[in-house]
């Protein structure tokens, strides 16, 4: 079935839509460069539209959102005074992410680095420590010393991500959103549903996997979403952000 050639913020939705919905089918072999530990056999990935679910799902993500804006509006105080006072400026980052048919939308984090990170990240690009398509360094000069580590390791740094959902760019439960040099390398399935805070992969592994094991996972969700999967992966997650914030 033929795929289109690049997604762009002008990208034709329709013919997205026309191209890969209803029951797309398609063997996918990511089992290529894989580790003994990660092999995976083809995945026939099939997807269908489930309207009656997405229509439940995007009730869900606008109620949720906004109990945890309301409820986490103290915290969201103190990280961004906290920011304010380590390095003086904006406390939140945007940029442009690759979304639901190749829409682009601006995502919102918690600053954890220096104002002119974006800027140095070309020249400790070899440094990259993922194996996905994330770009990873565990001693990270960028980073805003004890407070920008914290608010990472602890995933404080993804709450704004609430907006977004609440705005319907992104969902509760959806592969990761990339930027788009990153989702050129990157199957454009994944982008037949929102992306999210939280998928199969965030839960299993995380930026330990293999970019053959992440699509694999961002796939697989896509065929298995719904109520009961979503509610798996959340309980999950708090369970890994919260072994994660201790260990």
């Amino acid at each position: 079935m033929a795929m289109p050639k690049t997604v762009s913020r002008n990208f034709d939705s329709t013919q997205f839509t026309h191209t890969l919905s209803d029951e797309t089918s398609r063997n996918i072999d990511i089992s290529d460069r894989m580790t003994a530990e990660e092999t995976v056999s083809k995945l026939n990935f099939k997807f269908r539209q489930k309207p009656v679910f997405s229509f439940f799902k995007r009730m869900a993500d606008i109620v949720l959102s906004l109990c945890a804006l309301a409820v986490l509006s103290p915290l969201f105080i103190v990280v961004s005074a906290v920011i304010f006072i380590r390095d003086p400026g904006n406390p939140f980052f945007s940029h442009y992410r690759v979304g639901y048919r190749g829409r682009k939308f601006k995502m919102y984090k918690f600053r954890s680095m220096y104002k002119d990170a974006e800027a140095r990240k070309a020249e400790l690009m070899k440094k990259n420590e993922c194996k996905g398509a994330n770009f990873k360094m565990s001693d990270d000069p960028r980073v805003l010393g004890a407070i920008g580590r914290f608010i990472r390791k602890s995933s404080i740094d993804e709450l704004p991500q609430l907006i977004n959902i609440l705005k319907g760019d992104m969902s509760i439960v959806g592969p990761r959103p990339f930027i788009p040099d990153e989702q050129k390398m990157l199957p454009k399935e994944r982008l037949l549903v929102k992306p999210g805070l939280s998928c199969y992969w965030q839960i299993n592994g995380k930026n330990e996997l293999s970019s053959e094991m992440a699509n694999y996972y961002d796939l697989k969700y896509i065929m298995d979403r719904s109520v009961m999967t979503d509610a798996e992966i959340i309980i999950k997650t708090f369970a890994v952000v919260f072994k994660s914030s201790n260990s």
